[in-house]
């Protein structure tokens, strides 16, 4: 029997629309599973003794701060205004990405005692709506409750109920596989990931001289690129004045990959949902993975 933990319709104001080091718009999956690792540790900080690691995303709801005028090529971002300086000026800032959005969480519960899933109801409204989520604020959460999910039953009989809690909305999951075929085929990772979100425009003239335009992208779905983690970049070690002096220090670059938004009644596997941490330290790899990529 497995157990999951439905925050539904977590409403966030101002969250970070950085979903790659290229890319604004929905928050990467870096944010999510670090907000889910926060909501562990503040649970086991008050006795809750659970494992929260894996985490699946529903999106109902996303306004990205962004504005286009009348005659412009591109959006613009719509930052806010930084206090004036003595000068009567405003002070230099970096502009950054936000958005407005509507989300379910399904969090998988690693716990075989009753009492902690009970403890852990009682608590985790009060954490949620203390606590920030992608570094959106928390405007308003609905009832949290525990669903079971028996992987000796029906598969199909027992997912229908959970995925019907996360619709209407659109789930998150990763695509490296078209990444990984492209890769074959001969191209460097960066020309892959183009080579899916590019669109090929072409056109055919019929007889009389009728002239049809055809747009089209490699491959059908809702594809995006989205930051998966990071990779190192330099041998582990101490640096001076780092906030944790018994942590190892090390430089590192994200990593992108290809993500694809779904409706949640496509989903087959309970396990295509769930993103989880992976370590990869051979490659020097700190990667979020889907179950069924890993």
């Amino acid at each position: 029997m497995r157990y999951f933990l439905l925050i539904p319709h977590l409403k966030l104001h101002n969250a970070n629309a950085m979903s790659s080091p290229y890319t604004i718009g929905f928050p990467a999956m870096t944010a999510w599973l670090g907000a889910v690792h926060a909501l562990q540790r503040k649970l086991n900080q008050q006795g809750c003794d659970v494992m929260l690691s894996k985490v699946a995303v529903s999106c109902h709801d996303f306004n990205l701060q962004t504005y286009k005028g009348h005659g412009d090529f591109v959006h613009s971002i719509v930052g806010t205004a930084n206090p004036l300086d003595k000068d009567g000026n405003r002070p230099a800032f970096i502009e950054e990405a936000r958005c407005h959005l509507d989300v379910s969480l399904l969090i998988e519960v690693e716990s075989s005692s009753r009492k902690q899933r009970e403890l852990l109801l009682d608590l985790v409204k009060d954490l949620v709506a203390s606590m920030k989520f992608a570094s959106g604020d928390v405007l308003s959460v609905k009832p949290c409750c525990i669903l079971n999910f028996d992987e000796d039953e029906d598969q199909d009989k027992e997912l229908r109920p959970i995925l019907n809690k996360l619709m209407l909305g659109y789930v998150l999951i990763e695509r490296r596989d078209l990444v990984l075929a492209s890769i074959q085929e001969g191209k460097d990772a960066l020309e892959s990931v183009l080579d899916y979100l590019k669109v090929t425009h072409s056109s055919t003239q019929d007889e009389d001289g009728k002239v049809t335009w055809i747009s089209k992208r490699k491959a059908q779905g809702w594809l995006v690129p989205i930051a998966v983690g990071f990779q190192g970049i330099s041998e582990l070690g101490h640096a001076r004045n780092q906030r944790d002096a018994n942590t190892p220090h090390r430089f590192a670059e994200s990593v992108l990959t290809l993500g694809e938004f779904v409706m949640p009644y496509r989903i087959e596997n309970i396990d295509q949902l769930l993103w989880q941490y992976h370590v990869d330290l051979e490659n020097n790899l700190y990667l979020c993975q889907n179950l069924t990529t890993i």
